[in-house]
């Protein structure tokens, strides 16, 4: 058992000084260990932990009267695809490109804050709307974009473009693997690029 004597020293003595009674208090600490533990306790228990940061993901419904070739058709004029190359240089082209004879016009921006990525999507999901409101296009149709990162794209590139689909509020998205077709697309469009800057 933890005590704490307090016991009071000497007195002087001396003629005509009364010798007093000698006190001595004791102070038992064995409760205060157990209030220690009670408070490391209490604040275990009330503090908030912290939840692990995730990103939500939407499965799309599964129609059960649709076959499973046309829940997955996109129509190309509710689409957007996006290549991620090196250098931090993103292409896009309207459509998904399923037309291995006919080249896409493929775009070249980057992720800056005027005229990058971001003013591409923000335009596709208004022409999107626009065209649901015309009635050309159903309600159930959503600007959707197709993510393809090329093998000389860096990670810190995907994570962008994820972000513009959460600040945009782009609710179909996809990331999928890129065509050698569409690499051949990338390889042509620089080689003349850099032609054209000689």
């Amino acid at each position: 058992m933890a005590e704490l004597d307090t016991s009071g020293g000497g007195h002087k003595k001396g003629p005509g000084v009364k010798k007093g009674k000698k006190l001595s208090t004791r102070i038992d600490l064995t409760p205060m260990v157990d209030l220690g533990f009670l408070l490391i306790t209490f604040f275990m228990f009330t503090t908030t932990l912290a939840k692990p940061k995730t990103m939500e993901i939407n499965m799309p419904y599964k129609d059960p009267n649709l076959k499973v070739e046309e829940q997955n058709k996109i129509k190309n004029s509710v689409a957007l695809t996006v290549l991620l190359s090196k250098n931090h240089r993103v292409y896009y082209y309207e459509g998904i490109g399923d037309d291995p004879n006919k080249a896409p016009d493929l775009k070249l921006t980057y992720f800056s804050a005027k005229n990058g990525i971001r003013d591409e999507i923000i335009a596709k999901k208004k022409f999107v709307d626009d065209m649901k409101r015309n009635g050309t296009l159903t309600a159930k149709d959503e600007a959707t974009v197709l993510i393809k990162p090329d093998t000389t794209s860096t990670y810190s590139d995907l994570v962008n473009i994820l972000d513009e689909m959460n600040i945009n509020d782009v609710k179909v998205y996809a990331i999928i693997d890129i065509s050698d077709i569409e690499q051949d697309f990338i390889k042509k469009t620089e080689e003349a690029s850099a032609g054209g800057a000689k």
